[in-house]
This record gives C-alpha cells, structure tokens and sequence, in this order.
C-alpha cells in the first residue's frame, strides 16, 4: 500500500498520482488534504509518514507547494 498526501497547493496533482497508481494495480490510501481551501501540510505529512513507520503502507509520496514543507515533516518521524 502507498500512502499519497498533500496540502492544499497539491491537491490537483495528488488525484493525478493517486489516479495512476490505482490504473496501475497498486493500493493506495488517500491521507488528505481533500480540497483547496488552505491548511498545514504537517497535519498530513505525518500521519502518512507514521504510516510508512509503522508498516501499515510501503512508501509514502508527500506533495505540497515547494516540495520542502512535506519532506521536513515526514523526516522528523
């Protein structure tokens, strides 16, 4: 399973990648955000990267605005 989250900067582009992996065959596990409106990138960066700690999926791909924000939060687990 592959955990897909992103901010609201990446929302368009985490349907696109969730879109592709699924035409593909692989399991995806949506961890938001769902919409446009803005909010913090941690509050969805993290419960994926705990995810991929914890087992439950196999990688996680983080997209936000700069690519940057997503990728301090997830290394912090």
């Amino acid at each position: 399973m592959i955990a897909v989250a992103s901010d609201h900067a990446g929302v368009e582009l985490k349907a696109t990648v969730i879109n592709h992996l699924e035409q593909r065959g692989r399991t995806v596990r949506d961890f938001g955000t769902g919409n446009t409106a803005s909010c913090d990138y941690p509050d969805y960066a993290l419960p994926a990267a705990r995810a991929v700690s914890s087992g439950q999926c196999e990688l996680a791909i983080l997209i936000c605005g700069s690519g940057a924000g997503m990728a301090i939060a997830a290394n912090k687990v």
